[in-house]
């Protein structure tokens, strides 16, 4: 018996030692990792202090890779407001976006300044979007006259009277629903809603009808006409039969009704001229 505790004794004390031998070899690799994290950290810190070309690369660097990410989840890069100009001088534009600046102004009488931000912001979007750049200033034009704070009867803001109650959701990565009124943001989301649109009805005039509420009337007031006239005139101030190809221009597809599972709702708001539309439908409530 002796004999056998004695072993035991022994076997006890070799396990004790190999797990201490463990634990400070464990020890050691962690503490010598945050030694080497701390020196690489030292270093990168010297580096970036001594090279500030490095520093302000890797700066560009993060941002972009902020504001893909951003745009990949919403769509698009939206600045906060505070950092976006809200006017700009005409004359720094293109000769196509300063052409349709100056026309828009002088007809809506609205400051080409401020109407050149909005000009620049549609055609850029209008490009990542695959949508004619006055298509979208024609609905401006027809909906809300560029008057970004606009609100119908019953409830649709901004610049393209989207229905704020209906699209809320579109709103969150800008700040919620008020940014309704603030012109770029409302550009953005009307787009967003125009574009839903169009690829429901599966044309342009199609989409017009969905995007003033008229997708299950047999007459949207003329609607469709007015923003077709007015983006044809502005096509003709920048001298092109269109300046951006999209797919909805070709063999349009007739519109689609809505089906009887998705009825009409109340919504909408007055065309630019000041005739009333028919109530927009809150059929994408649920996009």
């Amino acid at each position: 018996m002796p004999h056998l505790e004695a072993h035991f004794k022994s076997v006890r004390s070799s396990l004790s030692n190999i797990a201490d031998d463990i634990a400070q070899g464990f020890f050691e690799i962690i503490h010598n990792s945050f030694a080497l994290l701390g020196l690489a950290v030292v270093f990168a810190v010297i580096t970036l202090v001594a090279r500030p070309d490095l520093r302000q690369a890797g700066e560009s660097e993060l941002i972009t890779w902020l504001q893909e990410r951003r745009e990949a989840a919403i769509g698009f890069t939206e600045p906060a407001a505070i950092d976006r100009a809200t006017a700009s001088n005409p004359k720094d534009l293109p000769s196509q976006q300063a052409a349709v600046a100056y026309w828009l102004s002088k007809k809506y009488g609205v400051a080409p300044e401020p109407l050149s931000v909005l000009v620049s912001e549609a055609f850029e979007i209008g490009q990542k979007a695959k949508l004619d750049p006055t298509l979208i200033l024609a609905i401006m034009a027809i909906e809300s006259g560029f008057n970004p704070f606009a609100q119908s009867p019953v409830g649709a803001q901004g610049l393209m009277q989207v229905m704020t109650k209906v699209h809320h959701d579109k709103y969150e990565n800008f700040g919620g629903k008020l940014a309704a009124f603030d012109p770029v943001t409302n550009l953005r989301v009307g787009v967003k809603v125009l574009q839903e649109c169009i690829a429901r009805a599966g044309s342009i005039e199609g989409g017009l009808k969905y995007y003033v509420g008229a997708a299950n009337m047999e007459d949207d007031g003329g609607y469709a006409g007015k923003v077709m006239a007015e983006h044809a005139r502005l096509l003709t101030v920048v001298g092109s039969k269109r300046l951006l190809p999209s797919p909805f221009f070709a063999n349009p597809a007739p519109a689609r009704p809505i089906p009887a599972s998705l009825p009409a709702k109340p919504g909408a708001g007055d065309a630019g001229d000041g005739s009333k539309m028919p109530e927009k439908v809150a059929f994408l409530s649920q996009s």
